[in-house]
């Protein structure tokens, strides 16, 4: 007898994405004009963003394997939750209180992507331990509904009360983390150790993986994890530096730049599942391209763009486009890959991501201080087209099911 999916502990779990992505938002876009008013290149301000990526390559993987190892009446994973949310939730709160000082400013950040990549793993880990393999797709759709929800409440109330006090945003952000995290810790229920199947093969290596895609018979995977790389590395520079434009080149306050951009975030939320319905009917290569295109048509007219409704207009409707690609990537990756590599091709399909958090922000930064900071929007734009071409080298696709 099939049983009903389990929405309801779904949602539950879906809070640990929630405040995870309540502090992000807040964190890329109220910090970089802080940096930026101590004297600080764009290239010095992109290669500090880029700190949280380069923790987690490092302490993710490290925290997830004691996890897995960690024995204690709470459970496996909740120990972690306790000890790295408020732990990043206090240096979140010192960010605007020592953003004079350069030396203060950096350990506080620090101290926030260490304390984040504490609970990032053990949390995401909850896919894995509480539900099937046959419901972790749906699972995961809402889990990422959550972050979703999570981000756009950070971008416009944060925005708001950003021009009410530089400390309320960072104040509220770490308050409602704490808030969403404490519903993890009472309500979700961890399995018993016992009672989970743990694989018992070891997992292959970066190593091990990156050669069974480089001497595969088939390019496309390789195409396709090159096509990830460029689009994170194109959007995620614009996100560190839009405020910074906002406020240099349109006379726009960070708080609201930091709202415009929750425009963004809402139409990539909306068209989550429409996305995958386009997907579905045309295939998930031409759905990638077209939302490929339109972000770069997008990106276009925002380098023209000096009036603030109509980028509001124009961020809103690259949104839309952005759900096309971000939501139908990884199970592009599958389609392609086939049994024998998907857990290769997922596994370089995040690191890949994290490569491009790392160089996004630090490129499109030393791009900026030589060109100016209307240069983000064709840095962007590049990279993206670059993507496109490399999604249309790819020959071969599963029809999705």
């Amino acid at each position: 007898m099939e049983t009903r999916f389990p929405y309801g502990k779904t949602f539950l779990i879906g809070f640990g994405f929630f405040g995870i992505s309540i502090i992000w938002p807040l964190f890329n876009s109220l910090i970089p004009p802080m940096l930026e008013d101590l004297g600080l290149s764009a290239f010095l301000v992109g290669f500090i963003l880029t700190w949280d990526n380069i923790i987690n390559m490092f302490v993710q993987p490290w925290v997830g394997s004691l996890s897995d190892q960690t024995r204690t009446r709470f459970g496996r994973r909740k120990p972690w939750l306790m000890v790295g949310a408020p732990l990043a939730s206090v240096f979140f709160i010192l960010v605007p209180f020592v953003r004079e000082n350069f030396i203060l400013i950096a350990l506080a950040i620090l101290g926030t992507n260490i304390g984040m990549a504490i609970f990032r793993a053990p949390t995401i880990a909850y896919l894995g331990d509480l539900f099937k393999p046959a419901d972790r797709s749906k699972a995961n759709g809402v889990i990422n509904l959550m972050g979703g929800l999570g981000g756009a409440v950070a971008l416009f109330a944060g925005g708001a009360l950003y021009k009410l006090g530089v400390p309320l945003p960072f104040i509220v952000g770490s308050g409602v983390m704490l808030i969403a995290i404490l519903i993890v810790l009472l309500y979700v229920r961890e399995p018993d150790v016992d009672a989970i199947e743990t694989r018992q093969e070891k997992e292959p290596g970066l190593r091990e993986n990156l050669t069974q895609v480089l001497t595969g018979p088939d390019r496309g995977g390789l195409y396709l994890l090159g096509a990830i790389f460029c689009w994170f590395v194109g959007w995620n520079a614009m996100e560190a530096f839009f405020t910074i434009y906002a406020r240099n080149v349109l006379d726009i306050d960070v708080g609201t730049g930091t709202q415009m951009l929750t425009a963004f975030a809402a139409t990539l939320i909306l068209f989550s599942i429409p996305s995958g319905l386009i997907a579905t009917r045309f295939g998930r290569k031409p759905t990638i391209i077209m939302g490929l295109g339109g972000m770069l048509v997008g990106l276009i007219a925002g380098f023209f763009i000096r009036d603030q409704t109509l980028l509001l207009i124009t961020l809103a409707i690259m949104g839309a486009f952005w759900a096309l690609v971000n939501i139908n990537s990884l199970p592009m990756v599958y389609d392609l890959g086939g049994k024998a590599s998907i857990g290769a091709l997922t596994g370089l399909y995040y690191f890949s991501s994290s490569a491009a958090a790392i160089t996004g922000p630090i490129l499109a930064g030393w791009f900026i201080d030589r060109t100016g900071h209307t240069s983000i929007w064709p840095f962007s734009g590049l990279f993206l087209l670059l993507a496109g071409l490399l999604m249309s080298m790819i020959q071969t696709q599963k029809s999705p099911t």
